[in-house]
C-alpha cells in the first residue's frame, strides 16, 4: 500500500495578484479584487480560467465559490473549503487542502486565494463592534485586550523573558523585511527604507512591539492555481512542487483565556515536526523561508518553533544580515513579508515562496530548491508548507 501523503503530488502552475493598496483604499469591491488575482493567476499559468473547478480560502474569506464560479463562467464547480480560523493561520492550510482535493480526484484545478477590501467591510486590526462580547472576548474584552496586538504580547513578553533575547532580535526581523522591500516595486513600502535609529524611536503599540514589529492593513487579493503533479511541466513556468503541508496546534492550544499549558509557544510544536515528516526534509536542507508576520515576536517563535536554531541562540542568530538576501544564513520574507510588502493575509507569502523556486524573486536566493511558508503564529489553528524543487522529488 502506498504512502499516504502530499508530497510530490501536485504543483503550482500559476500565481496572481493585484495591486497591494493601503487599507480602505483600494478603487474595487472585495469580489472583484478576488476575480482579479484568480484571473491573474491564470494568465500566469497560461490556462482558460474555465478550466478551473475548485476554490480553497480560509480567515472567513466572503467571496463565495459558486458566485466566483458564476462570474468566471466554470462549467462545473467541484470542489469549496474553507479553512476555520479568522486568522493568518490558515494561508498554508488553505493549499494543503486544495492540494488532498487535486492528489485524490476530488478536483483538477484549485485555486487558493484570499481578497481584502477593508473600505467596504470593516478594518481588520481593529477590535470588533458590538455591544456583547462572546468566548474569548468575554473574558478579554472587560481588561482591554481586545486588539490582535494586545492578545498576543503577553505570550511573545513571556517567550522574550523566559529565554533572555533581546530587543535587537525582533528588529532584524523588521530590517530584514524593509530591506527587502526596497528592491521590489509591488510593496506598499518600497522606497521607504527601515533604519535601526527609525525602528528604536518609533511607538509602542504594545510591549514588546513597537510601530515597526507590526504587520501592515491592505486591500488586494492574492491567488495560487493547484494542479497535479503529473501535468505541472504542461504550464508556463518552472513548477513548484508541494513537498509538505500541516495544519493544527499543541494540546488544549484552543484554551485562549491565557491559559494554554504551552503558553509562550507560537502554535507550531506539533505542526513543525508533522511538515517535516511529509516532506522528508531537514531544517538545514530549507533554502529561503517567507513567515507570516502578524508581530514579529510570533515569527521568531515560529523559527524556533521549526527548529532553525534554538530559542537561546536567538540573539546570536537573529541580526539583518543572516536573514538577507542572497547571502544569509536564513534569508526571510524576501518580498517584504507583512511588515513591508503588505498584508494579502500572508497569502502573498504563498507567491513569493513559488517565485524563489522559480527565480524570479527580486530579492533573489541562489539555487533554491526548498522554500518554506509558515502561516498565524500564535493563532489557531496554524501551519506551514514547503514546496520544493522537481530535484526534491
Amino acid at each position: 500500500m502506498s504512502e499516504r501523503s502530499l508530497r510530490g503530488k501536485v504543483a503550482v502552475a500559476g500565481v496572481g495578484e493585484t495591486t497591494y493598496w493601503r487599507h480602505g483604499k483600494a478603487p474595487h469591491s472585495e469580489f472583484k479584487l478576488a476575480l482579479m488575482a484568480i484571473l491573474a493567476a491564470c494568465e500566469d499559468a497560461g490556462i482558460d480560467p474555465r478550466r478551473i473547478d475548485g476554490f480553497a480560502s480560509y480567515s472567513n474569506d466572503r467571496n463565495d465559490p459558486s458566485r466566483l464560479a458564476a462570474a468566471l463562467g466554470l462549467p462545473a464547480l467541484r470542489f469549496s473549503n474553507m479553512n476555520w480560523g479568522g486568522g493568518g493561520g490558515g494561508g498554508s492550510a488553505a493549499v494543503g487542502n486544495a492540494a488532498a482535493a487535486v492528489a485524490c480526484g476530488m478536483a483538477d484545478c484549485v485555486v487558493v486565494f484570499r481578497a481584502l477590501a477593508q473600505g467596504q467591510f470593516q478594518r481588520f486590526g481593529a477590535a470588533p463592534p458590538g455591544g456583547t462580547a462572546s468566548g474569548e472576548p468575554a473574558f478579554n474584552a472587560p481588561y482591554g485586550v481586545m486588539s490582535p496586538a494586545q492578545r498576543y504580547a503577553m505570550r511573545a513578553m513571556r517567550f522574550l523573558h523566559e529565554n533572555k533575547i533581546a530587543p535587537s532580535a525582533q528588529r532584524a526581523i523588521a530590517l530584514a523585511s524593509y530591506h527587502h522591500a526596497q528592491a521590489n516595486a509591488r510593496a506598499v513600502m518600497h522606497g521607504k527604507p527601515l533604519t535601526e535609529e527609525a525602528y528604536d524611536s518609533s511607538r509602542w503599540i504594545v510591549e514588546p512591539w513597537r510601530l515597526f514589529d507590526c504587520c501592515q492593513e491592505n486591500d488586494g487579493a492574492a491567488a495560487l492555481i493547484i494542479v497535479p503533479a503529473e501535468q505541472a511541466k504542461d504550464f508556463k513556468h518552472k513548477p513548484a512542487y508541494l513537498l509538505g503541508s500541516s495544519q493544527g496546534s499543541e494540546h488544549r492550544n484552543g484554551a485562549r483565556v491565557h491559559n494554554a499549558p504551552l503558553y509562550a509557544t507560537s502554535s507550531f510544536t506539533t505542526v513543525a515536526p508533522q511538515l517535516y515528516g511529509m516532506a522528508k526534509v531537514k531544517p538545514s536542507d530549507v533554502d529561503v523561508v517567507q513567515s507570516y508576520e502578524n508581530f514579529t515576536g510570533g515569527v521568531l517563535m515560529s523559527l524556533v518553533e521549526h527548529d532553525f536554531f534554538k530559542a537561546e541562540e536567538a540573539n546570536d542568530f537573529l541580526t539583518p544580515e543572516n536573514l538577507m538576501a542572497p547571502k544569509g544564513k536564513l534569508p526571510l520574507n524576501t518580498s517584504g513579508g507583512n511588515l513591508a510588502e503588505c498584508y494579502m493575509h500572508g497569502l502573498e507569502l504563498q507567491i513569493e515562496a513559488v517565485r524563489q523556486l522559480r527565480g524570479q524573486s527580486t530579492s533573489q536566493v541562489k539555487d533554491v530548491d526548498v522554500s518554506m511558508v509558515i502561516s498565524g503564529p500564535m493563532v489557531t489553528p496554524v501551519s506551514s508548507m514547503i514546496l520544493g524543487s522537481e530535484a526534491t522529488l
